[in-house]
């Protein structure tokens, strides 16, 4: 994910952090490469970061990549083409009993479970683990458990010599988190990084805890250099008997770190040397999809995810001149999404998107609020602008350099200009972008972004974009939409424990959002992936459009 994504979301994904991104593209090839696989050999990641942040609490890592390699959480995703993603028991015995109305949810850990250097794994380094995250010298990691614990929102970490009532620990291996509502996908939350288990004898400084941290899963960090490179080793004490989902195929993986995009897909390309037992963890750019193919050798080896983060133009409805549906409604027929697209670098970019739901996410229901042509409905929009009595307007549009191109921000420009619609394209850096985007002012008519929920449940795609609390703040409410309605909605559909009902509920809301037009769904974006000739088990499920770290392999 952006997170704006998963900026990533959150961050952009580069395979290192979390990003609900969007971006591009694919040429056909299938969303999975596998052969067989020997356990043994030494990986390499090639990744654009010139850092990682190893330090669970400040991670927005997905279950999937890095951090899961290194961390085990309480649970964790079980991903794999042509099904939908799904939560399943890491550390511990199930994803969950819960009580008192989805306000208490009780864990037990497995027998046996050790860290790298043979100590046990505890519930009370769970506790700790998640305690720690509170702290301000922790801060930046996924957030969700900070105000669904009781007592959340006040608690400032175990620094300052307190505990949070709401986690307890009965024994070794149980615990127990009261939240202070009811929460249908906590099962989910209890998969993000903050959930690793840390010992607190360990975590003698925080700001230095990431150099030497506790290993539950099947690597330890055995070096690390920013802007060079991170080497993972074998936890000797990992027992593949109590992981249902980590594989931990290859000896040795290395992170080489602050690698150029491009070089790094001519250097896949050219499948030479230890690039052979590489993989590339940011997507192919365009040019090199050209390239690719070209060459036939290549193009097996390139891997391209579905439909995913939904890229999306946001209608600041705060604004006087957007108040009115019927204007929102004849911006989502003027769009032209089709040339929005193109300039996304076509078909192979992703599909034309209809829904705030996203593809791979159980439940989504497809359906099309406002059918059109891919180009849109002209004669529609300027109907819908004169029983407004806006027959004219001029707005701006705020865009992400850094992010979105200056082709797909003409596309909106030029598309809205045909139904008497002025559009000043606004251009400002990603910081910029994220302060002016997410902040109290709201200085702007519409805006670019995309998004892919942090996990995969449909709660992470309306909640976060489209509640009130979401508005400002940092928030990425960018539509600044707020309906009492759809507020109580989504927290019903929030606190349903049954996972069909709270479904139906979330695509009830899809609907009821997108009926008052705060935004223009545009394209489901795809991602594609190299890797070497002698990488094995390499894929992209449905939900997230990134690989599966996990259960990489190297062929015999």
């Amino acid at each position: 994910m952006k997170r704006h994504p998963l900026r990533a979301t959150a961050a952009a994904l580069t395979g290192l952090v979390l990003a609900a991104c969007g971006t591009s593209s694919s040429g056909g090839a299938p969303a999975s490469s596998s052969t067989a696989a020997a356990r043994g050999g030494s990986l390499f990641v090639l990744t654009t970061s010139s850092s990682v942040t190893l330090d669970p609490a400040k991670s927005q890592n997905l279950a999937i990549t890095t951090l899961g390699l290194i961390y085990r959480r309480l649970t964790t995703w079980d991903i794999a083409p042509g099904r939908p993603p799904t939560v399943v028991p890491d550390l511990a015995t199930d994803t969950g009993t819960a009580s008192d109305g989805g306000r208490t949810w009780t864990y037990h850990l497995k027998d046996g479970l050790q860290y790298a250097d043979g100590t046990p794994i505890t519930a009370a380094d769970v506790r700790y683990g998640v305690e720690r995250s509170f702290a301000a010298e922790l801060s930046g990691g996924l957030s969700y458990h900070k105000t669904l614990l009781a007592g959340g929102t006040a608690y400032k970490g175990p620094y300052t010599g307190q505990d949070l009532p709401a986690i307890e620990t009965p024994d070794a291996r149980t615990i127990v988190f009261h939240l202070a509502t009811a929460y249908g996908d906590w099962p989910w939350i209890v998969s993000m990084p903050a959930f690793a288990p840390v010992p607190r004898a360990k975590d003698t400084s925080p700001t230095s805890y990431a150099t030497h941290p506790a290993a539950s899963g099947p690597y330890q960090v055995d070096s690390y250099h920013q802007g060079s490179a991170l080497v993972l080793t074998r936890n000797p004490h990992w027992d593949a008997r109590t992981d249902p989902v980590r594989t931990g195929g290859p000896d040795k993986i290395t992170f080489q770190l602050g690698q150029d995009r491009s070089v790094v897909a001519q250097r896949l390309i050219a499948d030479s040397g230890d690039d052979r037992s590489a993989f590339g963890a940011s997507f192919v750019p365009p040019a090199q999809l050209a390239q690719v193919s070209r060459d036939a050798g290549a193009k097996q080896r390139l891997v391209t995810s579905d439909p995913g983060a939904l890229a999306y133009l946001a209608i600041n409805t705060r604004r006087p001149a957007l108040a009115d549906v019927r204007v929102r409604q004849a911006i989502e027929y003027g769009v032209d999404k089709h040339a929005y697209q193109v300039a996304s670098g076509g078909e192979l970019a992703g599909g034309l998107a209809t829904t705030l739901i996203t593809p791979g996410i159980p439940g989504r229901v497809a359906y099309d609020l406002y059918p059109e042509e891919p180009s849109g409905d002209v004669a529609k929009a300027r109907q819908l602008l004169a029983a407004a009595g806006t027959p004219a307007l001029s707005l701006s549009l705020l865009v992400d350099s850094e992010s979105n191109s200056a082709a797909q921000a003409q596309a909106i420009q030029q598309a809205l200009q045909r139904v008497g619609i002025t559009v000043t394209i606004r251009q400002l850096d990603d910081e910029a972008w994220t302060a002016a985007a997410t902040g109290a002012a709201g200085d702007y008519d519409l805006t670019l972004s995309s998004w892919q929920p942090d996990f995969p449940s449909a709660n992470g795609n309306l909640q976060p974009l489209f509640a009130t609390s979401e508005i400002g703040g940092g928030g990425y409410n960018l539509a600044r939409y707020s309906r009492p309605e759809v507020d109580a909605l989504i927290a019903r559909a929030t606190g349903e424990t049954d996972h069909a009902a709270a479904q139906a509920l979330w695509a009830q809301a899809d609907r009821r959002i997108l009926q008052d037009a705060p935004v223009v769904p545009l394209i489901y974006t795809r991602n594609s992936f190299l890797h070497g000739s002698k990488v094995a088990d390499f894929f992209v499920a449905g939900f997230p459009a990134y690989p599966d770290y996990l259960r990489v392999s190297l062929r015999r």
